[in-house]
């Protein structure tokens, strides 16, 4: 509620600013959300060419290294206090012409609103407040989106409503950014199949248990697989409870903590699969065109998903209670019914790899 008051506040120095707004024909995409949902809104910075964004910082590192992007802004940065809300408030006030909001919360309504740019796009999602209405009424344009909507499409109807996913890829990092200094398991050759997995989640409640993952594993110990396991040095114990379960399997190889984030969608694309839930990383992997194994636990697929080539494991006779919008940490059922696995699962597990190879 604060953001609206300060905006009301300043709504006649934008009038006033309005006035010396001369075109620059230049774009501002806001998504401040984490990686998977940047991944997401690459489809909408290929189609604009290059354009500038507000993001997190979480996903600076794939920013830096984006030739779609000419300018990016950091939320946390512009968080800090009031003054620093106020000094960019002004500093996007006047710059641009395009303004596409792709995460409606109240501080990224209240940068968008403060625009004067000529065309702004908002997207309108299921958990509005009231008092947003307030912003939405400086938008030119809006979008509905609901939770059965595809956020890709979402996204990509704010510059041109007839646009669908399928109309322009994702990407990670453009072009492909390949790591300075390549960790030894990923210059190591290796025979068979090389199948990359994300042992844990941002969201720790998406999180698929020691004892499911040795259970994919020794399911498909039939096929010559080597596993890579992904992610950040906070998850070694994920790992460490792993190998206690598979007695130091020699086909299970650590990347934990080898790779920067930047580095991260080259290292997936040596991959043939890989297994996640719904996290970053399988996100980064549709965008490199890598199949995916997805474990959708309790989120709702029809919103957001990889949509290249993948399998959908999710559990029997549970609906959806997190989504794109209003996430949950927490979910009535235990990690192991949501991300459980079956003689059907596994078998459909199994012919995915076989039938995807070559």
């Amino acid at each position: 509620m604060n953001y609206v008051l300060i905006y009301l506040m300043l709504l006649p120095l934008q009038y006033m600013m309005k006035l010396f707004k001369k075109p620059t024909g230049k774009s501002l995409v806001i998504q401040t959300a984490k990686i998977g949902d940047f991944i997401n809104i690459t489809p909408m910075l290929r189609a604009l060419g290059q354009s500038d964004v507000l993001i997190s910082r979480a996903v600076e590192p794939l920013v830096r290294h984006d030739d779609t992007i000419a300018h990016y802004y950091l939320i946390e940065d512009a968080k800090r206090s009031l003054w620093s809300k106020l000094c960019l408030a002004f500093t996007l006030m006047n710059r641009y012409d395009n303004v596409y909001l792709t995460q409606p919360n109240s501080v990224n309504l209240f940068f968008a609103s403060l625009c004067n740019a000529p065309n702004k796009q908002f997207l309108l999602t299921y958990v509005r407040k009231s008092y947003h209405k307030v912003f939405y009424r400086s938008a030119t344009g809006i979008v509905e989106h609901t939770r059965q909507s595809l956020t890709l499409d979402s996204y990509l109807k704010l510059i041109n409503r007839d646009y669908r996913y399928t109309d322009f890829p994702k990407h990670a990092t453009s072009p492909l950014y390949v790591p300075t200094t390549i960790p030894l398991p990923l210059s190591t050759p290796v025979q068979g199949i090389k199948i990359g997995i994300s042992i844990s989640a941002g969201n720790k409640a998406k999180t698929i248990p020691a004892a499911i993952w040795a259970q994919i594993i020794e399911s498909l110990s039939s096929l010559p697989c080597t596993f890579y396991v992904f992610g950040p040095p906070a998850e070694q114990p994920w790992l460490d409870e792993l190998l206690t379960l598979t007695a130091d399997k020699k086909n299970i190889i650590s990347l934990i903590g080898q790779l920067n984030l930047e580095d991260v969608p080259w290292a997936i694309s040596q991959m043939d699969f890989y297994i996640a839930s719904d996290s970053g990383n399988a996100y980064i992997a549709d965008a490199q065109q890598v199949p995916v194994i997805m474990f959708y636990g309790p989120c709702e697929i029809r919103e957001q998903r990889p949509v290249y080539r993948v399998l959908f494991i999710g559990p029997d006779n549970i609906e959806a209670s997190t989504f794109v919008f209003a996430t949950r940490f927490k979910f009535e059922q235990p990690a192991e019914v949501l991300f459980g696995l079956n003689e059907d699962k596994i078998m459909k597990i199994s012919k995915f790899i076989e039938n995807s190879q070559g």
